[in-house]
């Protein structure tokens, strides 16, 4: 596993959070999934690709910075 940090744009409430958790939750159900909005940041403790995570964000609506 590592930690992956992403800057993730347009979280905007709790509904917002949830949806990237889950997002990355059915990725990686073992996931550790820590979400800062304030700072627009996701980070995640997961053994999947940085690409598949940052796929997973985008599905859901928002934009991950590279």
């Amino acid at each position: 596993m590592s930690q992956q940090t992403f800057t993730v744009q347009g979280m905007t409430c709790g509904h917002c959070e949830r949806a990237v958790q889950t997002a990355i939750k059915t990725l990686d159900p073992q996931a550790e999934v820590r979400i800062d909005r304030a700072q627009n940041l996701v980070e995640v403790n997961t053994a999947q690709p940085r690409d598949a995570i940052a796929t997973a964000i985008r599905e859901e609506g928002y934009a991950v910075a590279e």
